[in-house]
């Protein structure tokens, strides 16, 4: 079944986002794609406020796939994102 899952992580920049997902078996295909055995991502960042004065850039991800692969990827990827950013 295939499933598809969003996710926004702050705090880490799109070059890292990028080096996790290849790290995690993908290659990138296009600008803001990264595609793996079964899986695909699609990424955007933005800069977004945090408070009167502090900005972050936010990455979401757009994860689709088999169920059973997005979830250990998505876990795998956030995991690495945490310790990045936040």
């Amino acid at each position: 079944m295939t499933a598809r899952v969003e996710r926004s992580f702050r705090g880490i920049s799109e070059r890292l986002a990028v080096r996790y997902l290849e790290n995690l078996g993908g290659e990138r295909v296009a600008d803001d794609v990264v595609e793996g055995d079964g899986w695909r991502a699609q990424f955007d960042a933005e800069t977004v406020g945090v408070g009167p004065t502090l900005t972050l850039t936010e990455v979401t991800v757009v994860f689709d796939g088999e169920e059973e692969t997005l979830e250990e990827l998505v876990r795998a990827f956030a995991q690495k994102a945490m310790r990045a950013g936040g």
